[in-house]
């Protein structure tokens, strides 16, 4: 097997499909996911379930957890991560279907989900 070279820190290593024929979906779960309140320093917390059916593209995992790392140190609110994680996928993977959620734990009381949704053709 070729190696896969180590992306930049924040960028996604891709690589092949080899059954684009096939409608076949990835789950993909993050467990620890950590970013900063922008208001307050805090840290938040969250798990994330990324969900694709591929076309031509898919993502190498640990590149994946290397990107999401670089959300630890930024103040980004629970919306604009969430945006900002599926915009980077759907543009690089260019999948026929992908649902990135992210559930953020409870601070002062309140937990928050932010989900989106793209459908190949429907979007």
């Amino acid at each position: 097997m070729d190696s896969i070279e180590v992306p930049a820190k924040g960028e996604l290593t891709l690589f092949q499909n080899n059954y684009p024929h096939r409608n076949y979906s990835i789950d993909v779960a993050v467990e620890e996911f950590t970013c900063l309140c922008p208001m307050t320093g805090q840290p938040d917390y969250a798990k994330f379930q990324i969900t694709y059916i591929p076309d031509e593209i898919l993502v190498e995992l640990k590149s994946l957890k290397l990107y999401l790392q670089t959300f630890r140190d930024r103040g980004i609110t629970h919306e604009d991560a969430t945006n900002e994680i599926y915009d980077k996928l759907l543009v690089n993977l260019k999948p026929r279907e992908l649902t990135v959620k992210g559930i953020f734990n409870i601070r002062g009381g309140m937990s928050t989900t932010v989900e989106l949704s793209y459908h190949q053709g429907r979007d």
